[in-house]
């Protein structure tokens, strides 16, 4: 009686990436590997951290950046707006293509100064469960 050989498989590690430059570094030897991040997250320079010595901290510029973001080049309701950030700057500022969320109309619509400029999607969410 004869009996099957059975192919065996090696046991691999499994390789868990943290960054982009981990994955650039990683995919020129391994097949598989799993992210532990997006890699079609957009880069955002807000989430940068700085060493606190100025000097050094002057010296950073954006100087290139690639594809539309919904809210900087389209019209947006105020508070999502990228160019004013709601709550950093002064609620009544606006851009261009911010537009009331109340109204659905441009802003600066018609009750701009008395209410409309600090309507939120928080504030909508209360209004509608009253």
């Amino acid at each position: 009686m004869e009996t099957k050989k059975e192919e065996v498989t090696p046991l691999r590690g499994t390789l868990v990436l943290k960054t982009r430059q981990d994955m650039k570094r990683i995919e020129e030897t391994e097949d598989c590997f799993i992210l532990d991040f997006n890699p079609f997250d957009s880069f955002d320079v807000k989430n940068l951290s700085f060493s606190g010595d100025h000097e050094r901290d002057k010296d950073l510029a954006i100087i290139h950046e690639t594809g539309q973001v919904a809210c900087r080049d389209y019209p947006h309701p105020r508070h999502l707006c990228l160019n004013y950030p709601f709550g950093s700057t002064p609620n009544a500022t606006h851009c261009h293509l911010c537009y009331c969320c109340l109204c659905d109309k441009p802003a600066p619509c018609s009750q701009w100064m008395s209410s409309h400029c600090n309507a939120s999607a928080d504030s909508m969410e209360r209004r509608t469960m009253d």
